[in-house]
C-alpha cells in the first residue's frame, strides 16, 4: 500500500544527528513482515488506505497514551514513545505534538525523557501535561532508581513544547502505582488522581508541585466502577489509565477497563471526589493492541476522543499508535460508543500554504523521520527515493505562482515534487536540492509552479539516487500575481 510507515532511527532529543548510512536497509525486511503481520490482523477499519486514511494521526514514530491540552488555538498533543520493536514496555522519552486543524500535525520532538529525572531508571509511561499561570506542567510515572518501585515525578516548562525540566529533583509521590491525569476545578483547586490496580487522588497545591494533606483512595465499588466477573481479586472493571473532566457540571471519568485486552469505559460524578456511577463503555476492545489510553478534549466547538491501537505496520501492543475520533454526546450528557477508524477527525479550516509551514507538519508520512536541526526545532529528515508526505487540505486560491523549501544535504540531493491528490497525482512543481555540505548546511531552494488552485492534498514526493537524499526543515509557496 501507497500509505504504510517506515521507522527509521529517530535522533536523540538532546543532539542533532545525521543519517547513519544502511540503517534503514536492516529495517526494511522487518518492517515488510510487520506490514504483512499487522494487515493479517487488524480490522479493516483501522487499516491506513492511500485515499482516506489520515488515522493514526502519527505514522514515523510508534506512540501511546495520549494526553491533549487545548492551548492559545492549537491542540497540543503529549504521548509516550515506544520503541521500534519492542517486544515489552520499551519506552525512554516523551514526545509532543501540535495541531490547528486536527489532520496537519507538527512534531515538536522529545523535550522530555528520562535524563531530565536523574533520579529515575527506567519506564517513560503514561502523563499528563495541564497549563496553569502561563507555565506547563507535565506529571509522569517512571522507576525510581533508589527504590525500583513506580513513582510520579513533574517537570515544568514555560512553552508547552518545552524544553521541560525536572521541578523537584525527587519524585511528587511514590507509592508503585502509574498513570497520573490532573484536573484543575473551577474554584482553581487541581486534583491528581493516578492509580493501578487502585485509585488514588490528592489535592494539589497552587505551585502544582506539592500537595496537601495524603492521598486518597477513591473507593472501587461495581456501582461506580462497573462489576468485573473474571478476575476475584479485581471485582470492578477499573483497570488503569484514568482521564479526568467536567461538563456542564458533571465530572467524568474516562479510564481503561478489564484487562486485558482492554476497553474504554467511564464513570461521573457530582464533585471531583464522588460518588462516582459507572455509566458504559466509550469504546470496545478493538485495535490490535491489548492496551488502551483515552483522553477527551473540546476544541473549536468539536469534541474530540484520543486513544491508541496497533494499526500501523509493525504495530501491536508494545508498539502502538495514537489516533482521534471526533464525536458528539448525547443530548442526556452520556458519551456515545465510539470505535475505531482509519479516517479520523475531519479538518478544522484549511491550512495555508503562503506562510511559512514547517516540513514536520504532516498529515501523513511514508519513509521520513524527524530530528533536530541546527537551525532550531526539528526538522524531516532520513529522506529516500519515493518517501513523501501529506498535506491535507491547502487553500491555494487563485494560484501560486513559486515554491520556496529550506533544505540540506551531504550527498547529491535530490528532487522535491510537488504533486496533488496523491503520491502519483498531478505534478504542478519540481524543486532541485543540491548537495549543500553537509545534513544540517542549511540552504533555500526555490522553483515555479503552475497549475494549483483552490483547496488540495499537497503531497511532498522526494525523488533522487540511492541512499539518503536530504533533509528539509520548512517550506512556503508565493501567490501568483
Amino acid at each position: 500500500m501507497a500509505s504504510t510507515a517506515v521507522h527509521k532511527p529517530t535522533a536523540h532529543p538532546t543532539a542533532v544527528r545525521s543519517p547513519a548510512t544502511g540503517t534503514r536497509r536492516t529495517r526494511a525486511a522487518a518492517w515488510v513482515v510487520g506490514l504483512l503481520l499487522v494487515f493479517a490482523v487488524v480490522p479493516a477499519a483501522v487499516q491506513p488506505t492511500a485515499a482516506r486514511a489520515d488515522n493514526p494521526i502519527v505514522q514515523h514514530v510508534y506512540t501511546a497514551d495520549p494526553s491533549p491540552l487545548v492551548y492559545n488555538g492549537r491542540v497540543y498533543l503529549y504521548t509516550g514513545h515506544d520503541e521500534d520493536g519492542s517486544t515489552s514496555f520499551v519506552m525512554k522519552d516523551w514526545r509532543v505534538w501540535s495541531s490547528a486543524d486536527m489532520v496537519n500535525w507538527t512534531d515538536h520532538g522529545s523535550p522530555l525523557s528520562l535524563n531530565t529525572f536523574s533520579w529515575a531508571s527506567t519506564d517513560a509511561w503514561a502523563g499528563q501535561a495541564v497549563e496553569r499561570g502561563g507555565k506547563f506542567y507535565w506529571y509522569v510515572p517512571v522507576t525510581a532508581r533508589a527504590t525500583g518501585r513506580m513513582a510520579i515525578g513533574v517537570a515544568v516548562s514555560d512553552s508547552p513544547t518545552g524544553p521541560f525540566r525536572d521541578a523537584l529533583g525527587h519524585p511528587l509521590m511514590e507509592n508503585t502505582e502509574i498513570d497520573p491525569t490532573v484536573f484543575i476545578d473551577d474554584d482553581g483547586q487541581a486534583y491528581l488522581y493516578w492509580g493501578n490496580p487502585n485509585l488514588w487522588y490528592v489535592k494539589l497545591n497552587a505551585d502544582m508541585t506539592s500537595y496537601a494533606g495524603s492521598p486518597a483512595q477513591i473507593p472501587l465499588t461495581t456501582a461506580g466502577f462497573g462489576t468485573r466477573t473474571d478476575n476475584p481479586d479485581r471485582p470492578t472493571l477499573y483497570e488503569e489509565a484514568p482521564w479526568i473532566y467536567k461538563r456542564n457540571g458533571l465530572y467524568y471519568m474516562v479510564y481503561a477497563a478489564r484487562c486485558c485486552s482492554e476497553f474504554i469505559a467511564y464513570s461521573t460524578a457530582p464533585s471531583p471526589t464522588g460518588p462516582w456511577t459507572y455509566r458504559g463503555t466509550v469504546m470496545p476492545a478493538q485495535g490490535n493492541s491489548f492496551t488502551n489510553h483515552a483522553g477527551i478534549v473540546d476544541f473549536q466547538g468539536n469534541s474530540y476522543f484520543f486513544y491508541h491501537n496497533g494499526a500501523l505496520p509493525g504495530g501491536g501492543g508494545f508498539t502502538r499508535s495514537v489516533a482521534v475520533e471526533k464525536f458528539s454526546y448525547n443530548a442526556d450528557g452520556t458519551i456515545p460508543t465510539i470505535n475505531m477508524t482509519n479516517t479520523g477527525a475531519p479538518q478544522l479550516g484549511a491550512l495555508d500554504p503562503y506562510i511559512r509551514q514547517e516540513a514536520e507538519t504532516i498529515a501523513w508520512g511514508s519513509g521520513i523521520e524527524t530530528e533536530w536541526t541546527s537551525d532550531g526545532g526539528t526538522n524531516v529528515g532520513w529522506i529516500e527515493n519515493g518517501d513523501y508526505i501529506k498535506v491535507k487540505g491547502a487553500a491555494f486560491g487563485p494560484g501560486a505562482s513559486s515554491y520556496t523549501a529550506r533544505v540540506a544535504s551531504a550527498t547529491s540531493g535530490g528532487t522535491v515534487e510537488l504533486r496533488l491528490g496523491s503520491p502519483s497525482g498531478t505534478v504542478v512543481g519540481r524543486c532541485s536540492v543540491p548537495n549543500t555540505g553537509g545534513w544540517q548546511a542549511w540552504t533555500t531552494v526555490s522553483c515555479p509552479v503552475s497549475g494549483v488552485t483552490g483547496t488540495q492534498d499537497l503531497y511532498l514526493r522526494f525523488t533522487g539516487g540511492s541512499g539518503y537524499l536530504f533533509n528539509m526543515n520548512w517550506w512556503q509557496f508565493t501567490r501568483a500575481a
